[in-house]
């Protein structure tokens, strides 16, 4: 018989995993790559078709076994982790196309100083002789000097005004997107060390069963040697008993392989050992209700904030499209000296104010609001996507909640009758 105490703390095992999706909430299917939404932030798979939170950058190596818990795992995690990192990019990218776009609504200010001297073969330009005139070969050498300062502002420009605020919003999704992303890797790692708890277990149980299984073929063959029982127990027993071998090799490989799998999300360096130390205490979570949870998640989940911000960007994005049929205005001003040489140079400045009217624009606009009405189409149908997502994720953490614990009383109840 197994000892109850390991099949009791898998149950503890399962439920503390049930527990950290809840709170954790992030949509399962992201985890394995299949991400409910798309923005500047997030971390699609690579080239190889390998999601990043399942890799990372590994850290220095320590020697000797290194003590692991959860805690100090998810830390590593959030600073070793792949997905973390490029997302933490996104970020830093999303901030450089906003520069960008919002460069257009700020002053450009240049000098360009310049001195000429220059001499004319006037002959080279085909200018020998007039009639009655006659002109030399060359004139010069003659100079010009222009140093001033010039500055560029547009005064009003509805495309590009709407383009940075869309920018601004993308920054915003982005952010989320990197929070999202760290909910992430500590789902990821959560589990991945959790299971390796559990696998620890199932070792346990495992050993339990082989000496169980050795006790009775013990028996079966010292009752076969006294004639008292047939031949085919002892088969029977020592069949079992090498079942039960088989299946403490496969146990203890699944979790040399799943401690590989923590190592690998967290960013340990190759080849390090490391012992877990938290064993997954059980601690029931009570009082979710199911709107509450609802309610929850649609205010405090990244990626939802992400998909929203998204649509507030494709919005812009429209607004800025259609402002390609509206004039825009402009300054420009430059003030310096300019003359013949510096010695005699005298101020000069130039103010102009344009107002730039769109008549024709070959049809660049209308394609441009048909690509903005498109983009705003799928952040909204990703929006609703996720919504429904978010719903199926708090109703089956839930549902996994209840599961696991009333598995959790069941085996308690089991407990105390034997």
């Amino acid at each position: 018989m197994v000892p109850l105490r390991i099949i009791s703390g898998l149950g503890r095992t399962l439920f503390l995993a049930g527990i950290l999706i809840c709170i954790a909430i992030p949509s399962h299917a992201q985890y394995t790559g299949t991400s409910s939404s798309s923005s500047a932030g997030q971390t699609p798979p690579d080239a190889t078709g390998t999601n990043p939170i399942q890799g990372s950058v590994p850290g220095k190596f320590v020697p000797g076994v290194l003590p692991l818990s959860l805690e100090e795992a998810i830390d590593r995690g959030l600073k070793q982790n792949l997905g973390a990192l490029l997302s933490n990019t996104g970020i830093q990218f999303a901030n450089g196309e906003r520069w960008e776009q919002l460069s257009a609504l700020l002053p450009h200010v240049s000098a360009a100083p310049y001195l000429d001297v220059s001499k004319i073969n006037l002959s080279q330009l085909g200018l020998t002789a007039f009639p009655g005139v006659i002109l030399p070969n060359s004139v010069g050498p003659f100079s010009y000097f222009d140093a001033r300062a010039s500055v560029n502002q547009s005064v009003f420009d509805w495309k590009s005004i709407n383009a940075t605020r869309a920018a601004g919003q993308s920054v915003k999704s982005a952010e989320h997107s990197y929070k999202d992303t760290r909910d992430l890797v500590v789902l990821a790692v959560g589990l991945n060390y959790l299971q390796a708890v559990a696998d620890e277990a199932r070792i346990e149980t495992a050993e339990a069963q082989v000496k169980t299984a050795q006790a009775l073929y013990d028996q079966a063959t010292a009752q076969v040697d006294a004639g008292s029982s047939p031949s085919i127990d002892g088969l029977r027993a020592r069949v079992e008993l090498q079942t039960r071998q088989q299946q403490l090799i496969q146990a203890k490989n699944n979790f040399a392989i799943q401690k590989l799998t923590v190592a690998r999300v967290i960013g340990l360096a190759p080849g390090q050992e490391f012992d877990l130390t938290d064993k997954a205490l059980y601690r029931p979570l009570e009082g979710v209700v199911l709107d509450e949870a609802l309610k929850r998640a649609y205010g405090s989940r990244s990626d939802y904030q992400a998909a929203l911000a998204d649509v507030r960007a494709a919005e812009f994005t429209r607004k800025a499209a259609v402002a390609g049929y509206l004039p825009s205005l402009s300054f420009n001003a430059d003030y310096g000296v300019g003359g013949a040489h510096p010695s005699n140079a005298t101020q000069v400045s130039d103010v102009r104010g344009t107002i730039s009217i769109p008549i024709f624009q070959g049809g660049s606009v209308h394609g441009d609001i048909l690509q903005a009405d498109a983009k705003l189409k799928q952040s909204r149908d990703r929006l609703e996507n996720l919504r429904g997502q978010i719903d199926a994720d708090v109703r089956t953490a839930l549902l996994n909640l209840q599961s696991s614990a009333e598995q959790v009383n069941a085996r308690s109840i089991r407990r105390r009758h034997c």
